[in-house]
């Protein structure tokens, strides 16, 4: 039998922690009998440190019990992406080279977490190098998802995923350059927000310029992510993105389906006719369209401007990945998976003038999109084109008749906003006919994050699919 608390949502767990109702042993327990349980038909956590998060939740019990000040995410029990640095604790990238790697320090995002009292319990997996949105590495395997373990869990991000998912964690961080927040969170009925670039200070990479990838918050529930981005997000001086003028004001009290009456939303079912997507898909993402409407929203057929989003995602990309990786490349051929290696050697083969051409391009979707939301008030669209597939494939090479070249073709539904430097996220929407589950991505304005969260909130009150547990894992 499950412990319901493995189940209770971040925010309800945070306020029972803080009452004394429940200890963070308790908490922390519950969880590790959970991941003992099923991880091994998941594979979710990839590092588990039992015993220093027993002592963790130990200290947290003990400081709230002598009255000493604790930090909103105080006890709860949280695996961070294993792309983030963790002071003392193995962080493999998913990559053979790095698999017995210790760092010395902790990524600004994962101390942000852990000030406000989270208990550190471990690492989640990722693809090689966080490239690409299904999760399998030479180290660790495969994730499985959790509503059906032969199905992938997405990517990058898919240890956190199914972790959130299967009931290992109640938050979850991740990072998203291309859908990496967004993907999995579709495929395993959880939220996930890529946030404005800038919003969680990038200080840790060693390029502040580079907008394209971002860490942010997942959750079962909007709320829940609300509650880890509260914590994750808030300027630094060391990332020159990282200072916004206040959010407008957002209606006080509970979110609710009325919230959406007067919106105008625009839809962008194939954004526009770019992508192909999966009628199971489209049958979900259409009926929450229809959904909207019936609320009062103003929901209408209409697309950002995305015309040269692919090519500037795809330079951007490759020109980093070869800033990273080139010269290890040109040493040992074999040391990436072919992929990976073949968007290196894309990044090796641009020039300079590629490069500016391309952050021309991502300036100008950036000031098109500032005044498509002049008249718009949100976009929704499919956050993944396809529902969760074969785990045991690198990736789809069709969808509806279209054929797919490269493991990129079918992640376009995400990453052709990422240009565009805006928030968006992944918020569960139903099920396909065969259980498997499908998000919808909302996009906001610039800056928009903690009102899409909200918007989010509310659309789970709509449709509330985001309290359906998996059975794949026999989670009961």
């Amino acid at each position: 039998m499950t412990n319901e608390l493995v189940y209770t949502g971040a925010v309800e767990l945070a306020t029972l922690l803080r009452s004394r109702e429940i200890s963070a042993l308790e908490v922390l327990e519950a969880h590790l009998d959970q991941i003992h349980r099923l991880n091994p038909l998941v594979n979710a956590i990839v590092t588990l440190d039992e015993e220093g998060a027993r002592e963790a939740a130990a200290a947290a019990d003990r400081k709230l019990a002598a009255g000493e000040p604790i930090g909103p995410l105080h006890g709860l029990p949280i695996a961070f992406k294993d792309t983030a640095l963790t002071a003392g604790l193995r962080t493999t990238f998913g990559h053979p080279r790095t698999k017995d790697f210790v760092p010395a320090v902790n990524d600004f995002h994962v101390q942000r977490i852990l000030d406000a009292g989270a208990i550190r319990l471990g690492k989640t997996n990722v693809p090689e190098h966080a490239a690409g949105s299904h999760t399998f590495n030479r180290v660790f395997g495969v994730t499985r998802n959790p509503y059906d373990p032969n199905k992938s869990a997405g990517g990058s991000s898919g240890g956190a995923a199914a972790a959130l998912a299967s009931g290992f964690q109640p938050i979850a961080d991740g990072s998203d350059m291309g859908g990496s927040l967004r993907n999995p969170a579709s495929f395993c009925n959880v939220v996930g927000l890529r946030p404005t670039p800038g919003r969680v200070p990038n200080t840790d990479g060693t390029n502040a310029f580079f907008p394209l990838g971002v860490a942010g918050p997942m959750g079962r529930t909007a709320a829940d992510a609300a509650l880890l981005f509260s914590v994750m997000a808030g300027p630094a001086a060391a990332d020159p993105f990282s200072v916004f003028p206040p959010s407008s004001a957002l209606p006080a009290g509970e979110p609710r389906p009325g919230d959406f009456a007067g919106l105008r939303i625009a839809f962008a079912p194939t954004l526009g006719g770019r992508i192909p997507v999966e009628r199971a898909v489209l049958d979900v993402i259409e009926a929450q369209a229809r959904a909207l409407a019936e609320v009062g929203a103003d929901v209408e057929l209409a697309c950002p401007d995305l015309d040269g989003a692919d090519e500037a995602f795809r330079v951007l990309r490759a020109a980093a990945f070869d800033a990273a990786w080139g010269e290890d490349l040109a040493a040992d051929p074999e040391l990436f998976n072919h992929f990976l290696a073949g968007n290196i050697r894309e990044g090796g083969a641009l020039t300079g003038r590629d490069v500016f051409r391309a952050e021309e391009a991502m300036t100008r979707l950036i000031r098109r999109a500032a005044e498509f939301f002049e008249q718009y008030d949100l976009v929704i669209a499919p956050a993944s084109q396809v529902a969760p597939f074969d785990a045991g494939i690198e990736f789809p090479t069709d969808i509806e008749g279209h054929p797919l070249e490269t493991y990129l073709d079918w992640m376009r539904a995400p990453y052709l906003f990422t240009p565009l430097g805006l928030p968006a996220l992944s918020v569960p929407a139903g099920f396909t006919p065969a259980g498997l589950p499908v998000g919808l991505q909302m996009v906001g304005a610039r800056g928009s994050d903690a009102r899409l969260l909200r918007l989010a909130s509310a659309f789970e009150k709509l449709s509330p699919c985001s309290s359906l547990r998996p059975q794949g894992v026999v989670v009961r």
